[in-house]
């Protein structure tokens, strides 16, 4: 049986990545126990910060004007580390100088999905999106770096960076990002499972494994 769960995410936010870790680990201990049940993971893109430049903005000024000081920017970091901590989800924010532009992301994401990849592959660009980003501090708004990203993962990077460089499918995750909000999502990450069922936050992956199971039946 395949089930689908759509992830509404962003690649700048500390919790989409926490979630999805949590996501995967849920999906891995009810495969151990419904060895018939497969998953298919639709990401659907979210931009918290719509009007970033396309070169992106200085990390730390941009939440430190966000959040009203420097001191509340380094407790939400704390929390955020704390939190994903458990889960073997860690940051490494001081490397991080530059609040991308995630649209290039998303459509790297979208354009793996719209040919048919294999999940292990859309599994694996997207988590080397994240560990660039939230422990590498690489600028994940410049088509080189995703396209080295995509290169590690197995996918051809001279053709991978043609696509980026293309605008190809750039209306289309415009779109499909307007669709999420008009369903009145307004905070990520949000996981929509078989259509059923709507979990919002990063929850733990025993409560995402619960809600599976509820939308099972």
């Amino acid at each position: 049986m395949l089930l689908n769960i759509d992830l509404v995410s962003d690649f700048v936010c500390p919790w989409c990545y926490i979630g999805k870790v949590r996501l995967y680990k849920a999906i891995e201990s009810l495969r151990s126990e419904h060895q018939t049940l497969d998953f298919r993971i639709n990401w659907l893109p979210y931009f918290l910060n719509p009007n970033t430049p396309p070169s992106g903005e200085t990390y730390r000024a941009f939440l430190e004007a966000k959040f009203g000081s420097a001191a509340e920017v380094d407790a939400l970091h704390a929390r955020v580390a704390e939190a994903g901590a458990p889960d073997g989800v860690h940051f490494d924010f001081d490397r991080i100088a530059i609040r991308p532009n995630t649209m290039l992301a998303h459509r790297l994401t979208y354009g793996l999905q719209a040919r048919g990849a294999r999940q292990e592959r859309i599994r694996a660009v997207t988590d080397g999106v994240f560990e660039a980003h939230f422990n590498l501090g690489k600028n994940i708004g410049d088509a080189e770096v995703l396209a080295d990203i995509a290169a590690a993962c197995g996918e051809s990077r001279e053709r991978t960076l043609a696509y980026l460089e293309s605008g190809e499918n750039l209306t289309s995750v415009r779109r499909m990002a307007e669709q999420v909000q008009k369903q009145g999502i307004s905070g990520v990450p949000f996981f929509i499972i078989d259509r059923k069922l709507a979990l919002s936050g990063a929850q733990s992956s025993t409560a995402i494994g619960a809600a599976i199971l509820q939308a099972l039946g």
